[in-house]
């Protein structure tokens, strides 16, 4: 059967390719994938633009929350993709209700799905054949999973060290095929005289965990990372592992929901790649396995009653936040997020400070050049800007207003009743190819590029009514809502008002992405996406507002000491 085809170059073509796991990334097993992919295009006569090659590295096709597909999605929503190559439908998904959802959504909007191994026909043996396809890559995903979990914990019950995860310091893994067919792990005898010595010093002589640090770094002994520098975090938590008694423990954590995420890890991806988060579990689900022993039981159990000791004489501290904008600050030159220090022992001055303000003569680290701020005045600069927010109608009215001008969206420039006329003739047209077709008046070779046309150009048409059916709904109900915006905008002023601490921290952690942090400025960042409100006269768009650091009292620049002896703040 000849395929009607345009022209080469006529035809806007993009390619996806993805690949679970961070170790096949490593492999560049996803480079496979693209390979056949562009042969597949090269063979049918189009050219791919590089920018259009959307790779997903490590990500889980579990979840439809993927930077590359995010942005696939995105540029065919403008129409401009005509033809999209996936290797397989589970590449697009692996599960069967999303591929649904992305077929429906790019079909509607003009995208011709081609997945190599398959390709996508209009017949309902071929939609069925898809839907299979999902729904046995769903079935074979859990599959896997439930097979590697199964086999992972009877292995551990058979004692096998090769379930266990990263040998501790003191230890070396030694797989099956280096270890004659049994994986165990290897005493590293310079490591272990280190282990046992920190567990004396503990257990014996009673020393904290930072006089352990100090001395392991005076008698200049590398961390397992190779670092001089020990944290008592890590010195705490060698303490605490079973395995220095000949005890290791698989299944201390388990996979579960993935937590909220506030804000992206510094130097990682808005969207984490891991659709999941680890859960510590019970006692009761360990699993023991036997490896050398560093320390005897004894020694083990008497570090175990200082650690707790130290815990029950552990001065109680508040719980929980104790700062309003705790969690939200993020320095903007190198992207920590900021912590909260006093200015003497006995002060009752507090900063926000970055981290990498910190001098460190052992790692070298660079100091950050921004310096620390006043906790009252940097709230009070962002506490007011949310304020302004919530109880200004007038700026709402104005964003309205401008909608209102700017017309439709970029794309769409018929209105309803052309829309509807467009789509009477469309469907006319359709329904007189199809007796053509059967009064056999057209051929098959003729018949199904111009039907595919057409259905195209219907899924095209169809989108954009409802595009604008949707605006329409939405300004009707702004209309409505502005009729009653001073009342709620009176009730907002007196609840800002009157608003307590814990009050006012629920509304700016609903409100607020991030504060970043410069010298003498704050980048206010708003969870609500493309600049939706109308310009400030002062500062610009609400989303994207830079506020000037200064003290209420004193009107002094933060960055100029504006908490110094002469403010009543």
């Amino acid at each position: 059967m000849n395929e009607e085809r345009k022209p080469t170059g006529t035809v806007h073509v993009a390619l996806y390719a993805r690949v679970s796991s961070e170790k096949q990334a490593e492999e560049g097993t996803v480079a496979s994938q693209v390979a056949a992919l562009e042969q597949r295009i090269a063979v049918e006569g189009y050219l791919v633009n590089p920018e259009w090659r959307f790779i997903d590295d490590g990500i889980s096709g579990t979840t439809l929350v993927r930077p590359a597909l995010e942005r696939l999605r995105d540029l065919a929503a403008t129409g401009a993709v005509d033809r999209l190559y996936v290797l397989a439908p589970d590449r697009l998904a692996r599960r069967h209700g999303h591929q649904m959802v992305l077929l429906e959504e790019l079909q509607a909007c003009g995208v011709e799905v081609v997945f190599v191994n398959r390709p996508l026909g209009t017949t309902p043996e071929d939609q069925l054949l898809v839907q299979v396809q999902g729904v046995i890559a769903e079935y074979e995903h859990a599959k896997i999973l439930e097979r590697t979990r199964r086999g992972r914990r009877h292995a551990a019950r058979c004692g096998c060290v090769s379930v266990l995860s990263k040998a501790p310091y003191g230890y070396r893994y030694i797989d099956k095929h280096t270890g004659g067919g049994e994986a165990r792990y290897e005493v590293i005898e310079e490591e272990a005289a280190v282990v046992r010595q920190i567990f004396g010093w503990v257990g014996r002589e009673g020393c904290s965990l930072r006089e352990v640090a100090r001395r392991l770094q005076q008698q200049s002994v590398r961390t397992q990372g190779g670092r001089c520098r020990w944290d008592s975090g890590t010195i705490g938590g060698m303490l605490r592992n079973s395995s220095y008694q000949g005890q290791a423990v698989f299944g201390k954590r388990r996979c579960g929901a993935p937590r909220p995420r506030w804000r992206p890890r510094r130097g990682q991806a808005e969207v984490a790649k891991a659709c999941h988060s680890l859960y510590q579990q019970p006692d009761s689900e360990h699993i023991r396995i036997a490896v050398p022993a560093l320390v005897d039981a004894e020694l083990f159990a008497a570090v175990q009653e200082r650690l707790a000791e130290n815990q029950r004489r552990l001065r109680v501290s508040r719980p929980g936040a104790r700062y309003l904008l705790q969690g939200l600050l993020v320095c903007s030159s190198c992207g920590y997020a900021l912590s909260v220090q006093r200015s003497g022992l006995n002060s009752k001055y507090t900063y926000y400070t970055c981290p990498g303000t910190y001098v460190s003569e052992l790692t070298h680290r660079r100091v950050c050049p921004n310096g620390r701020q006043r906790t009252e005045a940097v709230e009070a600069v962002v506490w007011n800007d949310v304020c302004a927010l919530l109880s200004e109608p007038q700026r709402l009215r104005q964003e309205f207003e401008r909608r209102q001008q700017s017309g439709v969206a970029p794309g769409h420039t018929v209105n309803q009743k052309g829309l509807h006329g467009s789509l009477h003739k469309v469907r006319q047209s359709i329904g007189r190819l199809i007796d053509a077709y059967t009064a056999g008046l057209i051929a098959a070779g003729e018949f199904e590029p111009r039907i595919r046309r057409l259905k195209e150009r219907l899924a095209k048409l169809e989108a954009e009514l409802r595009l604008l059916t949707e605006q329409a709904k939405q300004e009707e109900e702004f209309r409505t809502v502005f009729k009653h915006l001073e009342d709620f905008a009176d009730q907002m002023k007196t609840g800002l008002t009157t608003a307590d601490w814990g009050q006012k921290r629920e509304i700016l952690w609903a409100l607020l992405k991030r504060v970043e942090v410069d010298t003498d400025t704050l980048h206010i960042v708003y969870r609500v996406t493309l600049h939706p409100f109308a310009e400030s006269p002062a500062r610009g768009q609400l989303q994207d507002c830079c506020s000037r650091l200064a003290c209420n009292a004193c009107n002094a620049r933060i960055a100029c000491n504006a908490g110094r002896r002469g403010c009543v703040q």
